[in-house]
């Protein structure tokens, strides 16, 4: 039978992860069930629950020379670095097809669906914030999770920090079937997958889709792949990334961003779709350096 968690019981979770409590013990499996107060039923929180334009699993892909293999995973408990999503990504679409928010509660994850609901706690402090994971990330191996602003912010991170990360079964059972029963189109997984832990990572790789032509020498847009606290992540996926074009490194606003230069729309269409089909990714687009929408060309 298929659980149906109401927004209700998600708030009440919310109120107990929102604040930290003395003898938090890290890694245990259940969540203390705290009722609604007057305040948490003025929450707007209902995004976190609510369906989303597809489901999406995913194919296996690499990270440098690891190899990520996304899967159904209701037990999922790990601990690993967390990061921050870029601000200027706000607006941008997700792996999944949302629009991110800064302002929202959201996070990205190597290997889980999107969107899948999940509890990190920063293990400096013990201050827990729900998030609804929706696009696929940190494309670095030394991190798990990347949080929105806000949801670092909830937590005290100012950059990176350890963290624990827990699905949350119930709620992310929840949004997968309100995505599904959305529309008949909705779902977008491997056969191969189970809720079972994520398999041992397989000898073969897929073979990728062909990459895309050469890109042109000028033009106004730019694709950005993916932004670094440490320059040397940077600089080893722009060399990785040069098969798709003139791949490069920037440094601003405290972080390196790798991006693909010099594109007319046609190429900056092409590349964005070899991205997402090779490599999983997730990329945004400028355009004479404003941000706008990556499907909007």
């Amino acid at each position: 039978m298929k659980k149906v968690v109401s927004l209700a019981a998600l708030l009440a979770v919310l109120t107990g992860c929102m604040s930290s409590q003395e003898g938090n013990v890290y890694g245990s499996e259940s969540m203390a069930e705290e009722s609604l107060t007057t305040e948490t039923q003025g929450l707007n929180d209902s995004y976190l629950l609510a369906a989303a334009p597809k489901y999406y699993i995913g194919n296996a892909y690499k990270v440098d020379d690891v190899q990520y293999i996304p899967s159904e995973d209701l037990r999922y408990n790990q601990t690993g670095i967390a990061g921050i999503i870029p601000a200027e990504l706000n607006g941008t679409k997700t792996t999944n097809g949302e629009i991110f928010e800064s302002s929202q509660m959201l996070a990205t994850s190597k290997t889980l669906p999107l969107p899948t609901i999940a509890k990190v706690t920063n293990l400096d402090n013990g201050e827990s914030v729900v998030v609804r994971i929706n696009n696929r990330g940190p494309f670095v191996n030394t991190r798990i999770i990347d949080l929105s602003p806000a949801a670092a912010q909830k937590i005290g991170m100012n950059s990176q920090a350890k963290v624990q990360v827990q699905v949350m079964t119930d709620q992310s059972l929840a949004v997968k079937n309100a995505t599904i029963n959305a529309g008949s189109n909705a779902m977008e997984v491997q056969e191969s997958v189970t809720v079972e832990p994520a398999p041992a990572p397989v000898a073969a790789e897929p073979a990728p889709a062909p990459a895309p032509a050469p890109v042109a020498t000028t033009g106004d847009y730019t694709v950005q792949l993916a932004a670094f606290y440490a320059e040397d992540s940077a600089a080893a996926m722009a060399a990785r990334m040069k098969t798709y074009g003139d791949a490069v490194v920037v440094n601003e606003g405290g972080m390196y961003k790798v991006r693909i230069i010099n594109l007319d729309a046609a190429k900056a269409r092409s590349v964005i779709n070899a991205l997402r089909t090779n490599e999983g990714m997730a990329p945004g687009l400028l355009k004479d350096g404003r941000w706008v929408n990556a499907d909007s060309i």
